[in-house]
This record gives structure tokens, sequence and C-alpha cells, in this order.
């Protein structure tokens, strides 16, 4: 069965080989930078994958808290440190992420399901 989070992931990849397939330098430059931000540094990788899942959510981006959340789920985070970091999303960003606190547990959901059909 395809979900959601299958048709993303597909059309995702499928557009970003577009996208760079185009060679245009600056936006190749600008996804670049969009990878590189989330490399260790002064703060681990982990880490700051939590923070684009939190600032996705107040920037009420659905596609961004998906891509986030496969990250943080594959970097060992567990639903309660999710959960928590989207509630600073939720505080930060008022009563208008709710919706997308809704899609973040839909996901995250649907990810542990993935997880255990593989195990």
């Amino acid at each position: 069965m395809t979900t959601r989070l299958d048709a993303f992931r597909e059309k995702r990849e499928r557009m970003n080989a577009r996208i760079l397939g185009a060679g245009h330098k600056g936006v190749n430059r600008f996804l670049n930078l969009d990878s590189s931000a989330y490399r260790d540094g002064a703060l681990d990788g982990k880490t700051k994958e939590l923070l684009g899942l939190v600032a996705s959510s107040v920037l009420r981006c659905n596609d961004c808290i998906d891509y986030h959340l496969e990250r943080c789920v594959e970097a060992g985070y567990s639903d309660e440190e999710l959960l928590d970091g989207l509630n600073v999303g939720l505080v930060v960003g008022g009563s208008i992420v709710i919706p997308h606190l809704r899609h973040a547990v839909e996901t995250i959901d649907l990810l542990r399901s993935e997880q255990r059909a593989s195990e």
C-alpha cells in the first residue's frame, strides 16, 4: 500500500533531481547551503534536525515537517522527544500551528509503522 509519505518521497526525489539537473548556479548553491546547515558543527546534526522540525512547524510547511521528522526518526529521537520539540513550535507559532501538529503526529505514526514493518 502506498502512503502519503511514499508519494512525498517519490515527488521530492523526482523534483530535486529535476531542479538540480537544470544547472542553475544560485539554486544549486542554496540547496547545498541547506544540506550543509544540518551537518555536525558546534551543534550536532541530530540537534539541528530537531531545530529544523521546530522551525518547519512554526513556518507551517508540511513537506518540511515530513522531511525533518524522517531525519529525526533516523537520528533516534523518541516520540516523546519529538512531541516536546513540536510543543516548542506550537508555543512559538500559536494555535495556527495545530493543523500542522496533527500532520506531524500522523507522520510520526506512519514512520513508526514503517519501522515496525521492517523489524
